[in-house]
């Protein structure tokens, strides 16, 4: 079984910046990406920014230039740097992962608990 711990979160206004971090423990072999996505309420789940063991980033088309994810494969962490926010950037932001539990196996998909983060005008 896997966790995956997230922090960071926080309320800041617009232009500020915020670091969420994501961190997997358990039975892990290895992982083979991470992500961030956020839910705005009422909305449906989006993937923000994604990164793959290799450091391959691919990023939603509103967040490029403004947030970077990176990726610890040995400590199974990632990080997601988010500059110059704006007040609809304003969700909740989830932490995702594929984690390979021992060699051989298939990749199974893990979600953080959540991380809120508000951004006043």
């Amino acid at each position: 079984q896997v966790q995956l711990v997230e922090s960071g979160g926080d309320s800041v206004q617009a232009g500020g910046s915020l670091r969420l971090s994501c961190v997997a423990s358990g039975t892990i072999f290895r992982i083979t990406t991470m992500a961030w996505y956020r839910q705005l309420p009422g909305k449906t789940r989006e993937l923000v920014a994604g990164i793959d063991a290799g450091g391959r980033a691919n990023y939603a088309e509103d967040v490029k230039g403004r947030f970077t994810i990176s990726i610890d494969t040995s400590k199974n962490l990632a990080y997601h740097q988010m500059n110059e926010l704006r007040p609809d950037d304003t969700a909740v932001y989830y932490c995702n992962t594929n984690v390979v539990h021992s060699p051989g196996e298939y990749a199974l998909n893990c979600w953080g608990q959540g991380n809120q983060v508000n951004v006043s005008p």
